[in-house]
């Protein structure tokens, strides 16, 4: 499939650039290959959880990933951490009017220094003194990395909602935005209806705002994300697997863990920590999730890529036009889809 087969077109107003009051109010498209779509709200997911159901969420912690500074000539830049490497390296893209050189030393705003120490692709390693930790640095002095399409700076308001209420280990420079939906009660509402929370870590990467600038997907690179499976998760999901009962994971990230440790080691996931870089698109063998609980994403993007994998490629594009005729919210503060797996999908051309 090409690239321009995931374009659709998206008024400019269905573009959530703010979270509504609470995390719940959103809309839930549930989208299933046995029945119509149906029109929802996340308050109602926990009525659509079965007796069984394993439900696995991604609690890495966004920080705030985006710095600004200067270089020795005056001139400003901006630095927006990819990976934290090591407690002082770290792995950036940096953008500046013009590119500055390995050897480089940067200006940080809070008084600090990054040193340019090399490349690695399109992205930069930084290091700082050792006895500066950067994570400090940025949770100090840093913004929350929003997304490119929310046209707006940063506030403190996003520092709470741009993060899920059960995030803990940080090193994300995205929100896995699925979980952004997700409270306490509605949490605990899902646990009462029998299912099992299982939670995994997958450190979304700045990649994840990279567009795919290739028309043939083959052509298409992935940056990898790191990520972490307890071997409790993976064996509450074995046992799942085996007795027939559902896999739900909340969000693209948690997809990607899950299925790209399965993809590495022929079809069943593995406890311990890796690296993914995992391209799901049409024709892709699922492993592991039946259900997936996820934002609405953009024209083009590896995430539609993936989405319209899992449910079908016509459903999917099909749905996304209703969507946008029923007036739902857009992207990481927009609304949710609840999707159960096209037995078919895998299938596809």
């Amino acid at each position: 499939m090409k690239r321009q087969d995931f374009a659709y077109q998206l008024p400019e107003d269905l573009i959530a650039s703010a979270p509504l009051e609470n995390r719940t109010d959103s809309r839930l498209m549930v989208i299933d290959p046995s029945q119509p779509i149906m029109h929802k709200h996340v308050s109602d997911l926990p009525s659509m959880i079965q007796p069984g159901d394993v439900v696995v969420a991604n609690n890495s912690r966004v920080f705030p990933a985006r710095l600004f500074g200067a270089k020795a000539s005056g001139g400003r830049i901006e630095v927006m951490i990819e990976r934290l490497l090591s407690d002082n390296q770290v792995r950036a893209f940096v953008k500046a009017s013009k590119s500055p050189k390995e050897g480089a030393v940067l200006s940080m705003d809070g008084g600090f220094e990054l040193t340019i120490t090399g490349r690695d692709g399109d992205l930069f390693l930084l290091e700082s003194d050792p006895a500066i930790r950067i994570l400090d640095m940025a949770e100090a002095h840093g913004h929350i990395p929003l997304p490119p399409y929310i046209k707006r700076e940063d506030t403190d308001a996003d520092k709470k909602r741009y993060q899920t209420v059960f995030a803990k280990d940080a090193g994300a420079v995205a929100a896995p935005t699925a979980g952004l939906h997700m409270d306490e009660s509605l949490i605990e509402a899902i646990k009462a209806q029998g299912a099992t929370w299982c939670e995994v870590t997958l450190h979304v990467g700045a990649g994840t705002f990279n567009p795919v600038r290739v028309d043939d997907l083959s052509e298409h690179e992935m940056h990898g994300e790191w990520y972490n499976i307890s071997d409790d998760v993976v064996a509450t999901i074995q046992s799942a697997k085996a007795e027939g009962r559902r896999v739900i994971a909340i969000g693209t990230t948690t997809m990607r863990c899950l299925e790209g440790s399965a993809a590495a080691n022929g079809g069943q996931i593995r406890a311990g920590s890796d690296e993914t870089s995992i391209f799901i698109t049409p024709g892709y063998q699922f492993n592991v999730v039946d259900v997936l609980f996820t934002n609405f994403h953009l024209p083009e993007s590896t995430l539609l890529m993936l989405v319209s994998a899992f449910g079908g490629f016509d459903r999917l594009m099909a749905a996304y036009q209703e969507a946008v005729r029923e007036q739902y919210r857009f992207f990481s503060y927009g609304d949710a889809c609840l999707i159960t797996r096209d037995p078919e999908a895998s299938h596809a051309s």
